[in-house]
């Protein structure tokens, strides 16, 4: 069975910051708990406890919430009211739509002071001759009786009949506890009974997989049993569901119950079904016995694959969802190919080059979302670079040439001197033996040159 567990209080008692001695207000409700227990001890400050639309089947380990105000229990499997003397600041009690047969339980509630408001609707007390009456005589601290204010004049009338009607509310509860205990038998009788059928389908299940032996069949002939096998078993549970749900049954605890189990046992068979076609779609082949490495694009996203020659490198585009966490991607670069999970389903391409895992770089679009992974080859092409700059600066230089020879401008400066009769430019500086001689010595020598 489910209990209150501590995790379970501690997720519900967020608004509190996750403390739970401190609280003051908890809600329970639809957690399927089968048994009441440990919030006396862990919070004892509760005021308001909800606990509706569980399987609880009686009210047990509540008295010492001293400060309690107001228990709601409605819609779960409770039959007598009890164990609530200790809540001495009780002031509201909602037991709607439960299976309180036993109306005189509600005696224990006298000590109850301070209670002024308490619902009823739809349990089978509520159908006895005199209910209210009986209800309105025997908590005359009471304002309210399912949502119905209780007048002086009606509290006056419940106790002058009070006598008279006791003696028939006691006929009736003894008349239904009989009833009830019919009910008890008849559940156990069934629940024994499905047991046994159960059984017996496991046991035939066993002797038809022990009856195919594998020398007899061919693996075609085992393959169609097993899908025969499984259509059967799927028919088979469709009858059962359709048979559990159309078996009329009395609403009983026990049936409350028996539904209850029976839906969680489906649930749980659907999620192992589910587990088990997860693995069976996660066993990808990506790599083939023979080791060769596929290109498989399980997630179906577009991609494209870029052979950077000028930077040495491959660059690939992957087009993730844009709204993807980057936390769902696994990139794997290997020398030949690189690998990608996004949410656990594989990309894999096969590179045309082999490159250096190690200085590869994985980076996320922040506009379109998309993976770019940046891959160095391994080979690097320095010589091949060169040549490539080396024919573009010859090419450059001819070029020059040829519209140099157009202009015939530089011409003069590239060809041998001595065919012209062009003065020395490099020489007309002086040397460093004459430099001090000054121009008074150079004029008697021109003089002597021209005598001469």
């Amino acid at each position: 069975f489910l209990s209150v567990t501590e995790d379970l209080v501690r997720r519900r008692a967020e608004h509190n910051n996750c403390e739970i001695f401190s609280l003051e207000e908890i809600s329970l409700h639809q957690q399927e708990i089968e048994k009441l227990e440990h919030l006396d001890k862990w919070c004892r400050d509760l005021k308001i406890l909800y606990l509706q639309n569980n399987l609880i089947p009686k009210i047990e380990n509540v008295s010492k919430l001293k400060k309690l105000e107001y228990l709601n229990v409605a819609l779960n499997n409770i039959e007598r009211i009890e164990n609530l003397e200790g809540c001495e600041e009780l002031k509201k009690l909602d037991l709607t739509a439960n299976f309180i047969g036993e109306l005189s339980s509600i005696e224990s509630l006298k000590c109850n002071i301070h209670l002024k408001e308490l619902f009823l609707m739809g349990n089978p007390c509520t159908e006895f001759e005199g209910y209210r009456q009986f209800v309105v005589a025997t908590l005359q601290q009471l304002k309210y009786l399912d949502s119905k204010e209780i007048e002086r004049s009606e509290r006056i009338k419940a106790l002058q009949d009070y006598p008279e009607v006791q003696w028939k509310i006691r006929e009736q509860e003894e008349a239904y506890l009989l009833k009830r205990a019919r009910e008890k038998e008849e559940a156990q009788r069934r629940m024994q009974e499905k047991k046994d059928e159960k059984q017996k389908q496991m046991d035939s299940k066993l002797g038809c997989d022990s009856s195919d032996s594998p020398q007899e069949k061919s693996n075609q002939a085992k393959a169609d049993g097993e899908q025969e096998r499984c259509r059967t078993v799927e028919n088979d549970d469709d009858d059962e569901d359709r048979k559990f749900w159309e078996e009329p049954t009395p609403y009983t605890p026990e049936s409350r119950l028996e539904t209850h189990r029976y839906m969680e046992e489906k649930r749980r068979a659907k999620d192992n079904g589910r587990e088990s076609k997860k693995r069976e779609k996660t066993a990808w082949t990506l790599v083939t016995a023979e080791g060769k490495v596929l290109n498989v694009n399980v997630p179906k996203l577009h991609f494209s694959l870029k052979d950077d020659e000028e930077n040495n490198q491959i660059i690939l585009d992957l087009a993730v969802y844009r709204h993807l966490d980057t936390s769902l991607l696994d990139v794997d670069v290997q020398p030949t190919y690189i690998r990608v999970l996004v949410k656990g389903k594989p990309f894999q391409l096969v590179l045309p080059e082999e490159v250096k895992p190690d200085s590869s770089s994985a980076k996320r679009s922040q506009t379109t979302g998309h993976l770019v992974v940046t891959m160095p080859k391994a080979k690097e092409i320095i010589l091949a670079k060169q040549k490539v700059s080396a024919s573009i600066k010859h090419s450059g230089c001819n070029t020059q040439q040829k519209t140099t020879r157009r202009s015939g401008q530089v011409e003069k400066l590239e060809v041998d001197p001595s065919k012209y009769s062009f003065p020395d430019v490099t020489k007309i500086v002086q040397e460093k033996e004459r430099a001090g001689q000054g121009p008074i010595k150079l004029q008697p020598q021109k003089v002597t040159e021209a005598k001469k």
